[in-house]
């Protein structure tokens, strides 16, 4: 049952992901995560991503806290994803312009 259970949570997440692929505008962009997401979990997932940006930039913690208000629990968390993660953040923020 575990693997079922399993099996359908990654379908889930698939899909999110082939979801989030079809967005074309930042309206779009706005519009599906408003509907999708309550705003204190926007605000949680806007908040990791600027202290990922942050620590990519090597700002260190006491001004990523001022800045941003994150915890230093959520920082560090952040920085264990930046170092030990799948890359992801660098994919994306290699991507600025």
């Amino acid at each position: 049952m575990a693997d079922r259970n399993n099996d359908r949570i990654n379908k889930n997440i698939a899909y999110l992901f082939e979801t989030i692929m079809k967005i074309e505008t930042l309206d779009e962009c706005e519009a599906l995560f408003d509907d999708l997401c309550t705003k204190t979990e926007l605000a949680s997932i806007s908040q990791r991503l600027v202290v990922a940006k942050m620590l990519s930039e090597k700002r260190v913690y006491s001004d990523i806290v001022a800045e941003t208000g994150a915890s230093t629990a959520t920082i560090s968390r952040v920085n264990r994803s930046l170092a030990f993660g799948k890359g992801g953040y660098d994919k994306i923020f290699g991507k600025e312009d």
